[in-house]
């Protein structure tokens, strides 16, 4: 339970809340308790001052009992005296600490204003004010006020209680606003981590909100992509496991086909040596494919290596040229090279053939019979670029990205004489990476397509002559 994420997220989040609003409370209870009891004070000092101000008026034994009766009815009690401290009037019995508050004070300095003589509610039972009588510029006595401190006691247990309503009340929705904030973070979390289970699983029909314009939305985007990604390789992977299965089999019975022919007694000299071409046709093809499927499984486990050295290009083409005579005669199709004689590419001759092979093997079967293939070479100061044009009927315009992807097949008919496993082009994509290339397929507008092969001069290798995949 507590390894939750949403229960931790709520503890932090109702831990920070509560934090910052103790710290808030205790600043404003300060505040409002300072700012009561220096009303208090201030309100006890004006009530003697006006009490000053009356006995200024009309300095006489009348006066001093009708302010002492006054304050008689009321919580505030007024002593007045003389110059000399003698009280003169008073509206309530004198105790000992009033008696001693009025003996100890030092007056003769006292600002007309009045002062706060005794402030200290929380260890005396008053606090008290003290404001001069002056008639003729003479002082004639003092109005000393006293308040209970048990009033000011009150006024701070009644802000104590409302500030514990308000606090409980602050918690209470703390508690509610973290539950519904952390839900609100934590669903899409939940519901993402859910979806990742699904695909884990081998469901990838999974489709999540991702109208968020947050990290979060960015998030399911990103497996909304992932699932989309897993599903296309896991059609492709089937697609190609039944490719290289088919593959497989159609030699595998044409060499057991033949070979069981072979065997026979009567057969003549002229079968034999036909089915004997059959089979290596067939081995040969077979060998092909293994040997396909041995370097793609060496990319995939990063083993894939090359060994550079410098070359000359055109001599490379002409051997690849003679190579593919035969299959160009079988279709009755040209094959023209354009090279100057002096460019020379620094790279892995066996892995280069093993490009051109490739592509020129692509155009020969796109290309229809009668027709030409061009090789031209293109010489810059800071690249190489080789173009191979056929006149066949072209790829489609929504396979062009695709048709150096791993496993990707344009004839999903698995026909031995067009399409093959999806993995040739891989491997020349990978091979001209591995020599820091770029390679992609057009259209030409006059028909047919052109594979353009673009190899920088500079050597951007980590080690001289070898790159590892």
């Amino acid at each position: 339970m507590f390894n939750q994420l949403s229960l931790k997220i709520g503890l932090l989040f109702f831990v920070g809340f509560i934090l910052i609003e103790s710290i808030l409370f205790y600043f404003l209870y300060m505040n409002l308790a300072s700012d009561r009891i220096h009303e208090v004070l201030s309100s006890l000092l004006a009530r003697g001052n006006s009490h000053r101000d009356v006995l200024e008026q009309n300095f006489n034994p009348i006066t001093l009992e009708h302010v002492a009766l006054m304050e008689s009815e009321g919580e505030p009690i007024v002593v007045i005296t003389n110059a000399s401290l003698q009280v003169t009037a008073k509206s309530d019995p004198l105790n000992d600490s009033i008696r001693g508050i009025i003996l100890n004070q030092h007056v003769q300095n006292v600002a007309y204003s009045g002062e706060v003589i005794e402030d200290d509610w929380k260890n005396h039972p008053y606090i008290s004010t003290v404001s001069p009588i002056t008639v003729d510029h003479e002082i004639k006595g003092y109005v000393f006020m006293f308040n209970d401190s048990r009033t000011i006691h009150r006024l701070i247990n009644h802000l104590e209680e409302q500030f514990v309503m308000a606090g409980m009340t602050t918690v209470i929705l703390t508690i509610v606003m973290v539950f519904f904030l952390t839900r609100f973070i934590t669903m899409p979390l939940i519901r993402i981590k859910n979806a990742t289970e699904e695909i884990t699983q081998g469901n990838l029909e999974i489709e999540l909100n991702q109208k968020r314009r947050d990290e979060l939305g960015q998030l399911a985007f990103s497996i909304n992509s992932l699932a989309r990604e897993l599903r296309r390789l896991k059609q492709e992977r089937n697609e190609f496991l039944a490719s290289v299965s088919h593959e497989l089999r159609t030699p595998l019975t044409y060499l057991k086909g033949y070979t069981d022919v072979l065997k026979r007694k009567n057969l003549s000299s002229e079968n034999r040596q036909k089915y004997l071409a059959i089979i290596q046709e067939e081995a040969e093809h077979l060998s092909r494919l293994v040997k396909n499927l041995f370097d793609l499984a060496k990319m995939e486990q990063h083993q894939f290596s090359i060994q550079k050295e410098e070359i000359r290009l055109c001599d490379l083409l002409e051997k690849v040229k003679k190579k593919i005579e035969p299959a160009c005669a079988e279709k009755n199709l040209f094959c023209g090279v354009s090279c100057n004689k002096d460019v020379k590419i620094k790279a892995d001759p066996e892995r280069m053939e093993q490009v051109l092979l490739n592509v020129l093997d692509n155009a020969i079967k796109y290309t229809p019979p009668g027709k030409k293939i061009d090789v031209y070479v293109k010489d810059d100061p800071s690249y190489t670029e080789i173009s191979v044009e056929d006149e066949g009927e072209g790829i489609p315009e929504e396979h062009l990205p695709y048709i150096f992807d791993r496993l990707y097949r344009i004839d999903k008919s698995r026909s031995r004489k067009k399409g093959g496993t999806g993995i040739g082009l891989s491997i020349v994509k990978e091979i001209v990476q591995l020599h820091h290339g770029t390679i992609h397929a057009e259209n030409k507008i006059t028909g047919g397509t052109r594979i353009r092969l673009v190899l920088p001069k500079e050597d951007k290798s980590s080690e001289k002559g070898t790159d590892r995949g």
